[in-house]
């Protein structure tokens, strides 16, 4: 997906005001002076109007008669929007609010890559292997850096995604892109990583020999080592999981 700052004026405008409204500078509830703000910016009105339409149908703004333009309460943004993702992971958010994001994000993925692992393995394709074997041999090459190391990796999980047939999973990329990307670039510019090869070919290995229940157990251990990635880079522990009603005290 293009960013919208490559898309001339009004790219570069819904930019600026989305990352505004999610930095927390334009806060929740303020009502937005659409004068001042075509001064600011240097846009025509029409423009500015034009790009708060993008922002309203995120979820992140609204008008109303005699309010005018405003920013609606978090709770009612897309938080799954890959643009508003991306957002929440521009340049000038703090390390402790991506990181935070980070977890949520590996939360999710936790829930649906192992899950779609399974039917990957189940009714993968020569064409399916053939495109994981292709990202799989991309993130081996070592002297490619950090940006050829994402791409591969954001490859490898599209294709399983993909290999799931299902066009609901497939479109889960647009969820685990961006989280994955940003996650990615922290960790591939370190040197606390640990080699991903190996876990991804787990996963390959058994989507080969249509094993679901391996494909499951390879793709639980490739994101247990990605939040080991993380906490190595940012040296800090996973929080503990929350207590189940009912537990026992350990």
């Amino acid at each position: 997906m293009t960013p919208y700052a490559r898309r001339g004026v009004h790219g570069q405008t819904v930019e600026t005001l989305a990352r505004r409204v999610l930095s927390g500078d334009i806060p929740e509830g303020s009502t937005l002076d659409l004068v001042e703000l075509q001064r600011e910016l240097d846009v025509s009105l029409t423009a500015l109007r034009e790009s708060l339409k993008v922002l309203a149908a995120k979820g992140m703004v609204d008008a109303r008669q005699r309010r005018g333009t405003f920013v609606r309460a978090r709770s009612d943004w897309n938080l799954l929007d890959a643009d508003v993702l991306r957002w929440q992971f521009a340049e000038g958010t703090s390390a402790g609010a991506d990181l935070a994001l980070l977890r949520n994000l590996g939360e999710v993925r936790g829930i649906i890559e192992p899950a779609a692992v399974r039917l990957a393995a189940e009714r993968r394709t020569d064409a399916d292997l053939a495109a994981l074997e292709a990202a799989l041999a991309d993130m081996g090459e070592g002297d490619g850096g950090a940006a050829h190391a994402v791409e591969a990796d954001l490859a490898f999980h599209r294709a399983l995604l993909a290999a799931t047939h299902n066009e609901l999973l497939t479109r889960m990329e647009m969820v685990i892109e961006s989280g994955l990307a940003h996650r990615d670039r922290i960790v591939h510019s370190s040197p606390h990583g640990e080699d991903p090869v190996p876990s991804h070919r787990a996963v390959l290995d058994a989507v080969r020999a249509k094993d679901p229940d391996a494909a499951q157990q390879a793709m639980r251990a490739l994101l247990d080592q990605a939040v080991r990635d993380l906490n190595k880079v940012h040296g800090t522990a996973a929080p503990a999981a929350p207590e189940t009603k009912g537990s026992e005290a350990k």
